[in-house]
């Protein structure tokens, strides 16, 4: 399984007990989605390898915790760091402006004013908020992502459309 075919789910925080099971945290909102998980893809120095999950349970803090078939408590100490992976398929569908930053990359940007205006590059999660990279040409926008300014999301033809604030675009455009 590659990289790029896969989320991270998570990674294992620590040590459970004695018998190899490890605390894990899955960086989700709805761990819900997870209780019947039957394997995950385990980054071990690059590589992604899968572990069977022999038994699950989550603690009072929400954390999993996980053993995993045929894995001593030895190397279940060494597993102490390593992210936890799942294909992109185990994604629950999202709908209206919800959307996963990997999906909307290659989508058509177009503003309600000025139309058609590039082509999402990346959504960067580096800020206070994330934002939509955009190749316009040679010159690289950015805008907000957030629901204020995002209209619609057309999976279908692969466009977001947009109300920006007047002038936003054009600020990138002239180069000031």
């Amino acid at each position: 399984m590659r990289k790029e075919d896969c989320y991270q789910l998570g990674h294992i925080s620590r040590l459970h007990g004695y018998k190899g099971e490890v605390v894990a945290f899955f960086d989700t909102d709805q761990p819900q989605n997870y209780y019947e998980l039957e394997s995950v893809f385990v980054d071990i120095r690059g590589e992604l390898v899968p572990f069977f999950i022999e038994e699950s349970a989550t603690n009072s803090k929400g954390h999993f915790i996980l053993r995993f078939e045929d894995v001593t408590p030895e190397e279940a100490e060494r597993m102490i760091g390593y992210e936890l992976y799942l294909p992109l398929t185990f994604l629950p569908a999202l709908d209206g402006k919800k959307f996963y930053f990997h999906e909307v990359v290659g989508f058509t940007m177009i503003d309600a004013e000025i139309g058609e205006f590039g082509t999402c590059q990346e959504v960067m999660d580096s800020s206070a908020q994330p934002l939509f990279k955009v190749l316009d040409g040679d010159k690289e926008i950015l805008i907000p992502a957030v629901d204020d300014f995002i209209d619609q999301i057309d999976r279908d033809k692969k466009e977001i459309h947009l109300n920006c604030p007047p002038g936003l675009i054009e600020l990138y455009r002239s180069g000031e």
